[in-house]
């Protein structure tokens, strides 16, 4: 009885490893099975292709060759923009001799968004391998070999830049392609190029090269160069024979080197932008602000282009459209930047290195920013050559170099800060005289032979207003040597001096020492009249100035529109009400009375502030060739249609016949007179 027990779980177990076996053969066949669907779609992923192929079954081998099938898949995969395909709820769904029919999800992301799909496929067993019997419906359900799959963009709308009035300064509109058609440039065909290439700019060369170009017909339009819309050129162009314009989409900026800086340019995205936005909808088809307002207000002007992937037949017809991605437009911004002043203000200084800003000293709007010499922006949008480039980089007046947001030496424009800490602190009061005579003077014998000079000797009191309206160097070397370091550099501090000012366009900060470098006295000396290392940003210039006019509040300068213009302020109660009176009594006295140094500013009938500055760029007392930059900054008081603040500099003014600062004063003076 034992014996038969015995033999009995014996063959129980038997039984059960059979039973057992055949269950793991079929659970390990059925697991290779589902694996070499994954295997085969996770290739795409790593646009492995020839991998793939080498996973068909003979005869989907017989039917494809490599170099088709590897080319189909390459296009459509990476032309859709495939990423993160994975393959979920994968199932045997029937099974006939050694064909498997399998179920499967695939979802994948691509550049018109998100792709889900119910798919099936087919495997075979050869030589105790499996294999895939493909077809390009193993990429999209519904795609036939003669079948394409297309991609098409739709472009969003890029919001406009406006100035205060609703002007465009920016804007998606149409710009110009003239193109040549071949076969009707005539019998003068040579001579016909040649006028084109004049007209153009575009070498013969280049021309000819784009016209031999493998997809060129005698009737094929040959894009050659892009122009303005209301180029004073497109009557010639028309007149020889073969040339044909297209209107097409493009940025247009009304005002291409009057704002340049201001307003920037839009360009291709470039490989490094794409990474640091990554996650932000942008492709590398994006246009992307690079500098000015087109930079600072990108995350609200731009566009997000949409997109959409379908399935196109041999006749060209859409059979299926697989996924839609909306477009979506940019919002407007209107700025406070009003387009007459902008021009006029350009105008003026055209011809020479230097900028002016335009602000409304109560609100904070800034109403012009100009720099020069400059640049067309539209050329970044028409097509820049490389020798245009080129020309633009080594041009020693530095057209793209933007000198509103750099800091300069302020020379005697800085002489009311410097009265008004005086003032403010007690230092001094509008009675205080300092004694000294002539046009040099220096502390004592340990100065050795520096000393400090003034243009003028006058004989009226050596007071903080007379001081002013003479514009006197050596009052406020000594005012800012009795101020002290400390309380000097206080308050320049309270100032926003080295720091960055909250502005849309990044500004350089102003700054009172250079790094790493300390106050000796005749340093600080130097400092009080706006020499020394003293470098001051003009927009925080401009928002100083407008103290004066705010009860000693230093506004915040703005550029996109409110129309609650509240305004809001830097800092506040730096200065005493008294000081800020008797400076701006002074500065009045500046343009008002004669003796002024800025009485060639006064306008009849206007009632205006001002201060003039030269500063000199000597890095010793015997450098002549660093130059000198001619400031005037000055306020209007009763101004019919607002007043305005306005700071410029005109670069290198020891040139100019008219003198230092009065030559910017004569630009000034051409626009209030408007």
């Amino acid at each position: 009885m034992k014996k038969k027990i015995i033999i009995f779980v014996l063959i129980l177990v038997f039984i059960l490893l059979v039973v057992f076996g055949v269950v793991f053969s079929i659970n390990k066949a059925k697991e290779n099975q589902m694996q070499t669907i994954k295997t085969f779609y996770s290739y795409i992923n790593e646009q492995k292709y020839e991998e793939m192929y080498e996973m068909l079954s003979k005869e989907s081998k017989d039917k494809f060759s490599k170099e088709d099938f590897v080319t189909r898949n390459k296009n459509i995969y990476e032309g859709i923009g495939t990423a993160s395909l994975e393959i979920n709820n994968l199932e045997i769904t029937e099974k006939e001799d050694n064909k498997i029919n399998l179920s499967y999800k695939e979802k994948f992301y691509t550049s018109a968004g998100e792709i889900n799909l119910d798919n099936k496929a087919q495997i075979v067993k050869e030589e105790k391998e499996y294999k895939i019997n493909w077809s390009s419906k193993l990429i999209f359900p519904e795609l036939e070999e003669n079948y394409k799959v297309r991609i098409s963009t739709l472009r969003g709308k890029r919001g406009s830049i406006l100035d205060r009035n609703g002007k465009e300064l920016a804007y998606d509109g149409s710009i110009s392609q003239v193109g040549i058609v071949p076969g009707k440039l005539g019998d003068n065909k040579e001579q016909n190029i040649s006028k084109i290439s004049e007209l153009l700019d575009v070498s013969v060369e280049k021309i000819e090269n784009s016209l031999s170009a493998s997809y060129v017909k005698d009737d094929t339009f040959v894009p050659i160069k892009k122009i303005s819309k209301n180029s004073p050129i497109k009557e010639q162009l028309l007149q020889i024979p073969g040339v044909l314009i297209n209107s097409i989409d493009g940025r247009v900026y009304n005002l291409g080197e009057e704002a340049a800086h201001l307003v920037g340019y839009i360009q291709p995205i470039n490989e490094q932008e794409l990474e640091s936005h990554e996650g932000q909808n942008y492709t590398s088809s994006s246009l992307i602000g690079k500098s000015g307002l087109e930079y600072a207000f990108e995350q609200k002007i731009r566009a997000i282009d949409g997109a959409e992937i379908y399935i196109e037949d041999e006749n060209g017809d859409r059979v299926k459209t697989i996924v839609t991605q909306d477009k979506k437009d940019g919002e407007s911004i209107q700025t406070t930047i009003d387009f007459d002043l902008q021009k006029s203000f350009y105008d003026q200084m055209k011809n020479d290195k230097g900028f002016f800003v335009v602000m409304n000293p109560e609100t904070g709007e800034v109403l012009a920013l100009v720099s020069t010499p400059s640049f067309d922006s539209n050329d970044f949008i028409l097509g820049m050559t490389t020798e245009k480039w080129n020309s633009l980089n080594v041009d020693e007046n530095k057209p793209l170099y933007n000198r509103f947001k750099q800091s300069y030496c302020p020379g005697s424009t800085f002489k009311p800060i410097t009265a008004l800490i005086g003032l403010s602190e007690g230092v001094i009061d509008s009675n205080t005289e300092f004694t000294y005579s002539g046009t040099s003077w220096q502390k004592d014998k340990g100065w050795g032979d520096y000393f400090i000079t003034t243009l003028t000797q006058y004989n009226e009191a050596k007071n903080v207003e007379n001081a002013l309206i003479r514009s006197d160097n050596i009052f406020f070397a000594q005012l800012a040597l009795k101020i002290g370091e400390d309380e000097f550099s206080e308050k320049l501090n309270e100032l926003k001096f080295g720091e960055e000012i909250d502005f849309p366009i990044t500004l350089k900060a102003s700054q009172y020492l250079n790094k790493d470098s300390k106050f000796t006295e005749a340093k600080l000396a130097n400092s009080g009249y706006g020499q020394g290392d003293v470098l001051v940003n003009p927009i925080h210039m401009a928002s100083i100035y407008s103290m004066l006019v705010n009860d000693g509040k230093m506004i915040k300068p703005y550029l996109e529109f409110k129309y609650d213009n509240k305004p809001e302020y830097i800092k506040e109660n730096v200065f005493s009400n008294e000081a800020i009176e008797k400076v701006k009594t002074a500065l009045l006295k500046v343009v008002e009375t004669p003796q002024g140094t800025a009485h060639d500013a006064k306008i009849q009938g206007l009632e205006m502030l001002g201060k003039t500055g030269t500063a000199e760029l000597k890095k010793s007392k015997d450098d002549t060739e660093s130059g000198t930059l001619g400031w005037f900054n000055c306020i209007t008081l009763n101004r019919e249609g607002g007043n305005l603040l306005i700071v410029g500099m005109v670069e290198n003014v020891q040139n100019n016949t008219s003198g230092g600062s009065h030559y910017v004063i004569s630009k000034i003076k051409n626009v209030l007179n408007k």
